[in-house]
């Protein structure tokens, strides 16, 4: 579902599943172990000590197919040889690579069809998934707006209404678009008058998307428009306030691809084009380039105003960029019409240079706005606050940016994560406490605090709309097992308003979230670093270790897992009796910029010893044993679990590793993983290379030493038309694990002390774990999925867990939910009134 925002810089460059200092480097062979030249594709921590439990799933040797290995793929990397065998499968239109992934979908799911319980987590994830969905509300030009599906929908649908009361009426439907439901509603953006409305679109998960318009008549009628932009890639939108147009973003065309998506070529040279509403694509102007620097992205945003452009330079995903500003009242060169002739200024072939502003020209901090009133500006700012901060600055004698007034100065502990500027004297502003929502109303003169909302508990605030001409605002808040509701604040009475219940998500089915309990936990890493992680399980769980156990992580990107509901988690913890376990790793967004410095680049291996201490916790608490944990992680935690698999195979029973960046070598190489290299380092440097190599998932297979001397089970996920994390990641690492783990045995290439695992013998491999891959067809990264997608992986992932867990199915058929009797409207009152935020936040 988009946001209700709409292109605001939402531009998702990182490794989401939507959406960045580096830390000390390694000197090259120090405290490595290395031997230059002796051996390619050395394993940098040596094996594990111990392998994983035997599980419940077993896959015989035999069962594996034959995959052609390229011994002569080497090369010189820093001095040292790196194999690469499989680097024929980068090729996603070779015919070897449709064979490879047709064999591994077959032996897939011959491993899925011995998972008894897959179909009956199927109907109950069904159910528990069937439910009326809302998006918060917001409101554009004269008229509302929201997202809703109606339970099973395969993509959310975009309803308008002329009031909040009014009748609503479809504007856009997706679901209308194509057959199978892979074509997704990506970004909107209204013109300022709400006549207008442009919206991205993608095909079967790709970033590409293409850019149409619409009109939107007094009643709400949407009207289509003729115009498309096509090649468009993590694009703003920005409209003019003359309506005439808006502002995006997209790349050259590509050349030689039919089907985008599939391609892994660099994406590059990103343009900010201005397109006039009624004419091609092709007239539209190139506003800003920057051909010096191929690899940094331009988004655009209008000020509340509609005075000034602001241009937001980045440079990969670090939590900084460079701000720029156009005061378009000053341009010169106008129409008949009086609106700006965008191409009189081209970047390439205009007649005069675009006079832009430099108001900050270095990669130091991060700016985003907030508000201005003439040249004075607003910003959010991590400049000299790792936990953000409000300043305040005028644009016509800024001086220098470290002089810049605190308007709200950076808290002690908290993490503040958005404000946003309503009309009048209203600043609302968004924190993370603890890894928990709070939100605040504060003077937009002063920045004085006025008053802080309550909520209702362990939970988050997911969605906010607001903007600089209401007075009214909307958010969203959710927990881990109830999908929450919507509230409304209304500020045109006072600033004493209280959050009202405006709706209220329920399940369609019987479900008790007061049944539940979540526990925040602290645990020691390996350094000392206190961790947080949020349990949750059904009360009265005994703590017997030998409950499912699902622990989930990500740890990179600034981006903060924050506590959140899943129809697929509850399934889990009521199907199985399960536990639930989501940890707040370094690299992320949790507790500010240093939290996430202590995760990257240099640092990442932080990262990985969290997520194995917070495994240690469960099993040391109770909870499960290694034989009753599955570790799941998706995109850069994708990365996380197959490291940590090659880590500390012992700690878990199964792995789930989603559209994981799995060959850390060649991350940069393909589509935007240049943008990374802010979070993981560069591995054309020699001091990166030596801190990246010994964690990368494809460079560190080896068969535990001792014990079971096998990995866990292991089912790598990824999709045919992922462009993000190209799935030649999974593709390469699924072929290496099968190869060192189980075929290499049967071939007698694991004789010989170059290639000693364990000291195991040819044909004696222990490996029966499974250790199979998922490739979907016509699915991406993960946003846009259709629902029946995300039902079918769902069930084969969970299910492929469960059997590894040897967990039973203990949930009784999910039965329809009575329906209550009809209230008095005294009593609708009194009901709507214990909906509403409690004063103080619950124990859970």
């Amino acid at each position: 579902m988009p946001l209700s925002r709409g292109g605001k810089l939402g531009l998702g460059l990182g490794l989401g599943l939507g959406l960045p200092a580096v830390g000390l480097g390694l000197g090259l062979g120090l405290g490595l172990g290395l031997r230059r030249g002796r051996r390619a594709n050395p394993i940098m921590r040596g094996a594990a000590s111990l392998g994983a439990p035997q599980t419940g799933l077993s896959v015989e040797p035999s069962q594996y197919p034959e995959v052609r290995r390229d011994e002569g793929v080497v090369e010189k990397l820093h001095g040292l040889r790196i194999a690469d065998p499989y680097r024929y499968l980068e090729d996603p239109d070779a015919e070897e690579t449709r064979k490879f992934v047709e064999a591994q979908n077959a032996l897939t799911n011959t491993v899925l069809d011995k998972c008894e319980t897959r179909a009956q987590f199927k109907e109950l994830f069904t159910q528990l998934y069937d439910y009326p969905k809302f998006g918060t509300p917001f409101r554009r030009g004269p008229r509302y707006y929201y997202y809703h599906n109606s339970g099973l929908q395969q993509q959310y649908v975009l309803y308008s209404q002329a009031s909040l009361s009014g009748e609503a009426s479809v504007l856009l439907d997706p679901n209308t678009l194509s057959a199978d439901g892979t074509v997704a509603l990506k970004d909107i953006e209204f013109s300022d008058d709400g006549k207008y409305m442009s919206y991205s679109l993608s095909s079967g998960g790709s970033d590409w998307a293409w850019i149409e318009v619409m009109s939107i008549g007094a009643d709400g009628t949407p009207t289509k428009l003729g115009n498309k932009l096509d090649f468009v890639k993590f694009s703003s939108m920005a409209w003019t306030h003359d309506n005439k147009g808006f502002f995006y973003n997209r790349y050259p065309d590509p050349k030689g691809v039919t089907d985008l998506g599939t391609e892994t070529d660099k994406s590059t040279n990103q343009l900010l084009c201005y397109h006039v509403l009624g004419t091609p694509q092709s007239e539209d102007a190139v506003v800003y380039a920057l051909p010096a620097h191929p690899t940094w992205m331009t988004g655009a945003s209008v000020t509340d105003d509609g005075r000034y452009v602001l241009l937001y330079v980045s440079e990969g995903c670090q939590p900084a960029n460079r701000i720029y500003y156009i005061d378009m009242q000053a341009l010169s060169e106008r129409k008949a019409d009086g609106s700006v002739d965008w191409n009189a200024y081209d970047f390439y072939k205009g007649r005069k240079k675009l006079p832009v502003v430099k108001l900050v020209d270095s990669f130091t901090a991060s700016f985003s706005y907030v508000a201005n009133e003439g040249t004075r500006f607003t910003f959010k700012t991590n400049l000299n606050a790792p936990r953000y901060r409000v300043v305040r600055v005028d644009v016509a004698k800024p001086g220098p940016v470290d002089t810049w007034a605190d308007l709200v100065p950076q808290h002690e502990r908290d993490v503040l994560k958005s404000a946003v500027a309503l009309k009048g004297d209203h600043l609302v502003v968004r924190y993370l406490r603890d890894v928990r929502g709070a939100l605040q109303l504060r003077s937009l003169a002063t920045g004085a605090l006025v008053r802080e909302f309550s909520l209702p508990g362990v939970g988050s605030v997911t969605g906010f709309s607001g903007e600089r001409k209401d007075d009214e605002f909307f958010f969203s808040f959710t927990s881990f097992v109830e999908p929450g509701a919507t509230y409304r604040v209304d500020l045109s009475g006072g600033v004493g308003a209280e959050p009202t219940l405006f709706r209220r998500t329920e399940l369609k089915v019987d479900h008790n979230p007061a049944a539940y309990e979540t526990r925040q936990l602290f645990v020691a890493s390996k350094d000392g670093t206190q961790v947080p992680m949020f349990v949750t399980h059904k009360k009265g769980l005994k703590l017997d270790g030998r409950n499912p156990t699902l622990l989930y992580g990500y740890g990179g990107f600034n981006i903060s897992l924050e506590p959140g509901f899943s129809a697929s988690r509850l399934a889990f913890m009521r199907g199985y009796n399960g536990v639930y376990a989501q940890a707040n790793l370094r690299g992320g967004g949790e507790y500010g910029i240093e939290w996430r410095d202590a995760g990257s680049c240099a640092n990442k291996q932080n990262v990985f010893d969290d997520f194995q201490a917070c495994a240690e916790a469960l099993v040391r608490e109770g909870y499960c044993s290694p034989a009753t944990l599955t570790i799941q992680g998706g995109s850069n935690g994708g990365l996380l679990v197959a490291a940590c698999a090659n880590q500390r195979p012992d700690l878990y029973a199964a792995v789930i590793g989603q559209v994981g960046v799995m060959d850390m070598l060649r991350f940069h190489k393909f589509t935007i993983g240049h943008a990374w290299c802010t979070d993981y380092g560069d591995p054309d440097k020699a001091q990166d290379f030596a801190a990246i190599l010994p964690y990368s998932p494809l460079h560190n297979v080896a068969a535990p030493e001792g014990g079971s001397r096998q990995y866990p089970a292991v089912i790598l996920a990824t999709g045919d038309h992922d462009d993000r994390v190209v799935p030649l990641h999974t593709l390469k690492l699924v072929a290496t694990l099968q190869h060192e783990l189980v075929t290499k045995y049967l071939t007698g290439s694991a004789a010989g002390p170059a290639a000693d695992n364990g000291g195991a013998s040819a044909g004696a491999t222990p490996q029966r774990n499974p250790l199979v891959a998922r490739i979907e067809v016509r699915a991406g990264h993960g946003a846009g999925k259709p629902t029946a997608k995300i039902i079918e992986e769902a069930a084969d992932l969970y299910g492929f867990a469960a059997k590894a867990m040897k967990a039973s199915w203990v949930d009784a058929p999910a039965k329809p939910k009575a329906a209550p009797p009809p209230a008095a409207p005294a009593e609708e009152a009194a009901a709507a009134a214990a909906a509403a935020p409690a004063a103080e936040a619950s124990s859970t």
